[in-house]
């Protein structure tokens, strides 16, 4: 019940990233590491079946030891991801889009660290599969998030710098811990 709920989560997020998207491309959006995107839909995809599979294939038991602190971090990273979402507004999508001229922003949990965002990733990663012992699928998605986070900052972080005074701004902050680097 709980992997349908963020599988219907992740289809309201892409019907958000799309319509914002299009908000930006009309005020002059530039995109950046598309090529990069079908590997994240992909592997995010992989990642809800996965969960799915490995329990239902491996009769995993849920684990009161692990299954509910699990809980308690997904719902974390949750809260961690939308206030990323209300924090960047209409900016917010899936791919990777910069306003010219637009300062990045700096409110919200962007505060604390420069990609909240990815670090909800990388906790809901961990968490959601643990829930109900994935252990397999937990570790797989890691590597492959971390592989693929790697591409993807640099591709964000460079397209940040080009437009969005992304040093001056947030580059006294750590990338996925809150505090100063």
């Amino acid at each position: 019940m709980f992997l349908a709920l963020v599988a219907l989560e992740r289809g309201v997020e892409l019907w958000l990233s799309r319509r914002n998207a299009a908000w930006a491309r009309a005020r002059g959006g530039v995109e950046y590491g598309r090529g990069h995107l079908p590997w994240m839909k992909a592997l995010h995809t992989a990642f809800l079946g996965g969960c799915a599979l490995e329990v239902w294939l491996s009769a995993r038991p849920f684990s009161p030891l692990w299954g509910w602190p699990c809980l308690g971090l997904a719902l974390a990273s949750q809260g961690l991801r939308y206030w990323t979402i209300a924090s960047l507004g209409r900016r917010w999508n899936v791919g990777v889009i910069v306003l010219p001229g637009v300062p990045v922003e700096v409110g919200g949990p962007f505060r604390f660290l420069r990609h909240p965002n990815y670090l909800a990733v990388v906790v809901e990663g961990v968490a959601v599969p643990l829930i109900h012992s994935a252990f397999l699928t937990a570790a797989l998605f890691s590597a492959c998030n971390a592989l693929l986070l790697w591409v993807r900052v640099r591709c964000e972080e460079r397209a940040l710098l080009l437009h969005g005074s992304y040093a001056a701004r947030l580059g006294d902050r750590r990338r996925f811990w809150p505090g100063r680097a």
